[in-house]
C-alpha cells in the first residue's frame, strides 16, 4: 500500500504537532467540524467536561428557531449521530447516570428539530431511533428513580408529536422495573379512562378551538391506551391487553391476529380461534377484496394448535385455489400421504395455469419455483399481464432471461408498452433499460414463435410513439 494513502498508520507517522496543525487548517470555517474537535478535546479531559459541552450544544439547538436548510440536513444528522457515539463511548462507561440523562435530553430535542425541518428521507428519524437504542442499551446500568422516570416517560409519550417515543416503554422497561411500570400504568389508566367531552351538548355551535381540544383529548386517550397495552404485554397480562379493544375492534382483520397470537402464547387456543373466526366472518360479510395473510396465518396457527388436521388441509387447499398461495400449497402437500403429493402438485399447477388473475399465476410459478412453467405461462398468456406490475415483472424477467430469453423479452416489452401507452414519464429510463436488455437477448433467440423480432418491435414502437421525444432521446443516446 502506498505511503500516501490516507489511513491511520500513515497519518500517525506525521507526528502529533503536524497533525494538529493540519486539523486546525482543514476545519477552519467549518463550524460542525470544529464543534466535533472541541468535543473530542473535552472528552480527553473526562466525562464531566464533555457532558458540559454537550449540554451547552443541546441548549443551543433547543433555542434555535430558524428552518434547517435542506443542504445542511445530512451534516446536522451526522453531528447528532456523533453526539450519541460520544455519549456511548466516553460517558456511559464511567458515568452511566450522566449518559442516560444526556440521551434523554437529546431525545427531547426531537419535536423542536422536526418543527424546523422536512424529514422526508427519515434522516433525522434515524438519529432519534439510534438515540433510543443507545438509551435502551444503557438503561439497565443507570441508577434512576423509577417513579420519577415513569412520570417523565408518561409526559414524553403524551406530548410526542412525531412518534419519537413510540418504543420508549419497552426500551426502558428494565429501568422502570415493577414499581415504575405500575406508576406508569396508573397515570395511563387515568388518561385513557377520562370521559370524552361531548361537544354536541354545548349551547353554542362548537368552535374550531373546541373541536381541536376534543381531538387532542381523544388522541391522549388513544396514546394512553397504547401505553397500557404495552405494559400488559410486558407483564404478560393478556386480558388487560384485550380489554383496550371494543368487541367490534376485535373483529378487525388488522387487530384480531395480534390478539390471537397472545391468546395462543397463553395456551388459550379456543379463545384465539373464536377471535379469528369472528374476524373472518366480518371479512366475508363485507365482501372485502383485500387479502388477509396475517388473519389466515393466525387461523392456521389455531387449527394446528388444536390438532384439527383435516380442517387445516381443507383451508390450505382452498387458500391455494383462491389465491395461489405457494406457502399454503407446500404445507398442504406435506400433509398428504407419500406419492399422493406428486399428483396433487400437478393438479395444482394445472389450476394455476388457468387462474383468472394472470399476475397471481406468474407469481406462483416464480415463487414455487418452476421457471419452465413460468416461461410457458408468459408465452401462453403473457398478453393478459398488466405491464404496470413492474414489481413482479422485472424480477421475473431477470430470473427467466438465462434459460428462457423470449419469455424475459416479452415481460420487458409489456412494461415498455405500459410506460409509453400510459405516458408514465418517470419510467422512461427503466423502459429504455428494458429495451437495451432485449437488444442484447435478441442474438440468443432463434425463434420468436410468432412474435415480432427486436428490430420490428422497435420500428413499430417508434412509429406508434414518435412524439415521445424524451424517451427516444434516451434510446438514441446510445
Amino acid at each position: 500500500m502506498s505511503k500516501k494513502t490516507l489511513n491511520v498508520k500513515n497519518l500517525a507517522a506525521l507526528g502529533a504537532e503536524p497533525l494538529a496543525a493540519l486539523l486546525i487548517e482543514v476545519t477552519k470555517g467549518n463550524a460542525a467540524q470544529q464543534r466535533r474537535v472541541r468535543m473530542e478535546l473535552s472528552a480527553h479531559q473526562g466525562p464531566e467536561e464533555v457532558a458540559l459541552d454537550l449540554r451547552k450544544r443541546f441548549a443551543a439547538i433547543r433555542q434555535a428557531k430558524g428552518r434547517i436548510p435542506r443542504k445542511t440536513r445530512k451534516t446536522f444528522a451526522k453531528e447528532l449521530h456523533g453526539h450519541i457515539a460520544l455519549i456511548a463511548d466516553k460517558i456511559s462507561g464511567p458515568a452511566p447516570d450522566e449518559g442516560f440523562d444526556l440521551l434523554w435530553s437529546l431525545l427531547q430535542l426531537a419535536d423542536g428539530i422536526f418543527d424546523r425541518i422536512d424529514d422526508h428521507n427519515d434522516i433525522l428519524a434515524d438519529v432519534f431511533a439510534a438515540a433510543m437504542q443507545a438509551l435502551q442499551d444503557l438503561a439497565p446500568r443507570a441508577q434512576v428513580d423509577q417513579n420519577a422516570l415513569a412520570e417523565e416517560v408518561f409526559d414524553a409519550v403524551m406530548g410526542d408529536e412525531y412518534g419519537v417515543f413510540d418504543g420508549v416503554v419497552v426500551a426502558l422497561s428494565e429501568a422502570l422495573g415493577a414499581s415504575g411500570l405500575e406508576a406508569l400504568k396508573t397515570r395511563a389508566r387515568a388518561a385513557a379512562d377520562a370521559p370524552a367531552p361531548d361537544i354536541s351538548r354545548l349551547r353554542r355551535v362548537p368552535t374550531a378551538k373546541t373541536r381541536d381540544s376534543a381531538a387532542q383529548q381523544d388522541m391522549r386517550r388513544r396514546m394512553a391506551g397504547h401505553v397500557l397495552q404495552t405494559i400488559a404485554d410486558l407483564q404478560g397480562d393478556v386480558d388487560a391487553y384485550i380489554s383496550r379493544y371494543s368487541a367490534e375492534q376485535l373483529t378487525f382483520h388488522t387487530i384480531a391476529p395480534d390478539v390471537a397470537a397472545r391468546l395462543l402464547a397463553a395456551n388459550r387456543v379456543q379463545e384465539a380461534l373464536h377471535i379469528v373466526e369472528a374476524a373472518q366472518y366480518r371479512q366475508a360479510t363485507r365482501r372485502s377484496i383485500l387479502g388477509t395473510p396475517d388473519l389466515d396465518a393466525a387461523y392456521i396457527a389455531c387449527l394446528t394448535a388444536l390438532g384439527r388436521k383435516e380442517d387445516l388441509k381443507t383451508f390450505l387447499l382452498q387458500d391455494f385455489l383462491d389465491n395461489l398461495n405457494a406457502d399454503s400449497l407446500r404445507r398442504y402437500l406435506s400433509m398428504l400421504p407419500e406419492f399422493d403429493d406428486i399428483d396433487a402438485e400437478e393438479r395444482a399447477k394445472a389450476h394455476a395455469r388457468t387462474h383468472h388473475k394472470a399476475e397471481s399465476a406468474l407469481a406462483f410459478f416464480i415463487n414455487w419455483p418452476d421457471m419452465h412453467a413460468a416461461a410457458q405461462f408468459v408465452l401462453d398468456r403473457g398478453r393478459e399481464l398488466d405491464g404496470d406490475a413492474y414489481e413482479l415483472l422485472t424480477p421475473a424477467a431477470d430470473l427467466l432471461e438465462g434459460s428462457f430469453p423470449l419469455a424475459a423479452v416479452l415481460l420487458r416489452r409489456s412494461m415498455v408498452l405500459d410506460a409509453l401507452n400510459q405516458g408514465r414519464v418517470k419510467r422512461y429510463g427503466y423502459a429504455a433499460d428494458h429495451l437495451r436488455t432485449n437488444a442484447r437477448l435478441d442474438a440468443e433467440i432463434t425463434d420468436y414463435l410468432g412474435h415480432v423480432d427486436h428490430f420490428d418491435f422497435m420500428e413499430r414502437l417508434r412509429l406508434a410513439h414518435s412524439r415521445k421525444t424524451g424517451f427516444w432521446a434516451r434510446i438514441d443516446a446510445d
